[in-house]
């Protein structure tokens, strides 16, 4: 199972387009996988025969899982075709259970697989291990093995009062786990598993429990609303959220989309270069206000603050099942049609499944706006590493005071500015939210 960005722990395979005892070329298309994301289909980069598929149609399998083998033609000098679809997979994920669907092999063909180095495919890079369960050599001179080590921190057990059996005194895991079940037993401990923040809260059984005279439907969490509720635990534990808003005057802005709308060229059919919309113009706002206050155009690295030259600005895109936020890359070099074009292309295929990595990873801040659903005012969660994002809400109509102590009615809108306190001070966050505003109340600035 191939790694489809820095998040994705397992795929789903929807699809496969191949069947057992077929003929493989390099390009072919062998199946479709779904991660929490997208929907992708996964070529071969080897030639020969699909001997076997270790994972149906329908079932999970985690990143680095072999999910089928291709042996036969050039195979016998190539790598395993395993490689071809997924780095090797560690000891401890395996596949899931499922029955394989293979045919018959050469012998010679399937000993010269298994007798092949494995080579690391380069179109996926060497992941290193999220969580470190400690040395391997201990204080007292003795080693253990990874496995022995994870079964130790995993049951809170202290490996320098375990006797070694192992080879050369090495702590094995036979070694652990015979302490383990001596001991007495005791509630088991939550562990967290890697890139999963644990939030205190009732189990599931406790809130059924509070229902059980209710008539209620449970509804599975699939992989995107559990990667959601994942990241959105993350951010709010360890990210110092502080939020500032704004009302900002779109009259200005509105006479300008209109005005460059009535101007768009048109082709031979009679359809319009570029439709802008209200998006579009903040999009390129925010883009120029980060521009100006670039000590702001960073995110957190943990021991350090990444401060970029250009400004990639990701756009909350809601899709069914939860919502995903592609990116628009160096937009403060793009003209307003070119985002208004790339932003309707993006959201389609958002929507479609069918972004990859590169189109919706990354990116300096993001934008979430709704205020299309009338929504005034709200907070947006920001989304790590970044520093900052973008609230944006409906349009509203308000008496404001003139230049000469008049009332007069304006079309006024909300922007709330979430900010990572470790990135981005109070003072800077101002800075940052003024220079938007002042692009919004003159937007003839922001195209100079």
């Amino acid at each position: 199972m191939p790694q489809l960005g820095e998040t994705v722990a397992e795929g789903k395979i929807t699809q496969w387009f191949k069947s057992a005892g077929d003929a493989i070329k390099p390009g072919d298309n062998l199946f479709e996988i779904e991660t929490d994301k997208v929907s992708m289909e996964v070529p071969s980069t080897t030639a020969g025969v699909l001997a076997e598929i270790r994972v149906p149609a329908g079932e999970v399998a985690p990143v680095g899982a072999v999910v089928a083998v291709i042996a036969g033609g050039a195979a016998a000098s190539a790598p395993p075709a395993a490689e071809a679809l997924s780095k090797p997979a560690p000891a401890s994920a395996a596949a899931p259970a499922a029955r394989p669907l293979s045919v018959a092999v050469p012998v010679a063909a399937a000993q010269g697989a298994a007798a092949a180095p494995i080579k690391l495919d380069p179109f996926f890079e060497v992941r290193t291990p999220q969580r470190n369960y400690g040395p391997a050599r201990l204080a007292g001179g003795r080693s253990a093995t990874p496995l022995a080590r994870r079964l130790a921190a995993e049951g809170g057990i202290d490996l320098a009062a375990i006797s070694p059996s192992g080879p050369h005194g090495r702590i094995v895991a036979r070694d652990v786990e015979a302490v383990a079940r001596a001991a007495p037993k005791a509630a088991p401990r939550p562990v967290e598993a890697p890139g999963v923040v644990l939030a205190a809260g009732p189990s599931a059984e406790e809130v059924k429990a509070l229902y059980r005279d209710v008539p209620f439907q449970e509804v599975p969490l699939d992989g995107m609303r559990r990667i959601i509720a994942t990241r959105l635990v993350q951010a709010k534990q360890t990210i110092p959220h502080f939020y500032l808003t704004a009302d900002v005057e779109i009259g200005r802005l509105i006479a300008l989309r209109e005005e460059a709308n009535a101007a768009a060229p048109k082709d031979d059919d009679g359809k319009v270069a570029f439709k802008l919309s209200l998006n579009d113009l903040i999009i390129k706002a925010w883009a120029a206000a980060l521009q100006r206050v670039p000590a702001a155009n960073a995110v957190w690295a943990q021991d350090r603050i990444l401060r970029f030259q250009h400004c990639d600005i990701g756009v909350a895109v809601a899709i069914e099942g939860g919502l995903i936020a592609p990116v628009i890359r160096r937009a403060e070099m793009k003209a307003l049609s070119a985002i208004s074009n790339e932003m309707k292309e993006l959201a389609a295929r958002a929507r479609a499944r069918k972004l990859t990595p590169d189109e919706y990873q990354g990116g300096s801040s993001a934008i979430s706006n709704l205020g299309m659903y009338g929504v005034r005012e709200f907070s947006a969660v920001i989304n790590p590493p970044q520093a900052t994002m973008l609230a944006v809400g409906a349009a509203r109509r308000q008496a404001v005071e003139k230049e000469d102590g008049g009332v007069a009615f304006a079309s006024v809108l909300a922007v709330t500015l979430s900010c990572d306190h470790r990135v981005v001070d109070g003072v800077l966050g101002a800075e940052l939210l003024a220079a938007f505003k002042n692009f919004i109340e003159q937007p003839v600035t922001m195209l100079v």
